[in-house]
């Protein structure tokens, strides 16, 4: 293998999405408003468009451990986004999601959250992939309880949760 195919995203795929890195030409069409028919009809929502703006002063945010989109195998459509950032605690990344509302209730949001973290666990530096989430979003509370995340800590109205790799000493 190449060393550029080597330092290429690698899609994270589960068995009903697949998980691929943003390009600049995606975000950019995001920022600008114009349609793809790559996405589903309520693609981009908010925190997408945060997101694509994002891209352009984060570049990082483009490799292998940061933003993808969430594209539903079947139809092959864009329906949502979800990635990891880095946090201050050496080894630990954040993780953020969101689906379209046409394609909530799926359990398309778990599936992925699973699927990231656990490609996440597996670089070399990362032992954990930690979510805050607000208390009056339990919808994002069951996303991280069917994906296998742990409450970790509540402060007033957020509470982190995580994942930890089974091989990290937790002295």
């Amino acid at each position: 293998m190449s060393s550029s195919s080597a330092s290429a995203p690698t899609d994270v795929v589960t068995e009903r999405l697949v998980l691929r890195s943003w390009t600049m030409s995606e975000a950019a069409a995001v920022l600008d408003g114009a349609r793809s028919s790559h996405w589903a009809d309520d693609f981009p929502a908010d925190g997408d468009r945060v997101v694509a703006g994002l891209l352009g002063r984060h570049p990082e945010w483009l490799g292998a451990y940061g933003h993808r989109l969430v594209i539903e195998r079947d139809s092959g459509l864009v329906v949502g986004s979800i990635g990891l950032f880095r946090t201050p605690g050496e080894g630990v990344l954040e993780i953020g999601y969101g689906i379209v509302a046409s394609r909530r209730g799926r359990g398309y949001a778990p599936e992925a959250t699973r699927a990231l973290a656990d490609f996440a666990l597996t670089a070399p530096d990362v032992h954990t992939v930690s979510a805050g989430v607000e208390l009056p979003n339990p919808s994002s509370v069951r996303v991280l309880d069917k994906a296998g995340f742990h409450r970790w800590a509540t402060e007033e109205n957020v509470v982190e949760y995580r994942i930890t790799s089974p091989h990290h000493d937790r002295r």
